[in-house]
């Protein structure tokens, strides 16, 4: 699913609300997650899952082209945990 058809989806179930005016909301709760992410805090949002920042220590990687060992240095990645309730759904 596409963030447009998320928005088309979301718009068709709340009556009163134009397609504009769902866009608008669904980027907002969009952008308070990256906001969030981004000042290293975790978001928990009940029976879907969680995100938080995870740490990826300094590791020893091979140019491809080369063969030869290059160092790729330490990052923070965002990294997603599904919740009980969405885990059950899938795999139901």
């Amino acid at each position: 699913m596409t963030k447009a058809q998320l928005i088309e989806k979301v718009a068709s179930q709340l009556n009163g609300y134009t397609r504009r005016q769902t866009e608008i909301i669904v980027n907002a709760i969009f952008d308070s997650i990256k906001n969030s992410l981004a000042e290293g805090d975790k978001i928990e949002i009940r029976g879907f899952g969680s995100f938080r920042i995870r740490k990826r220590k300094n590791r020893a990687g091979r140019n491809p082209k080369t063969g030869d060992l290059v160092t790729v240095s330490a990052k923070n990645f965002p990294f997603f945990k599904a919740g009980k309730e969405l885990k059950e759904l899938v795999d139901s």
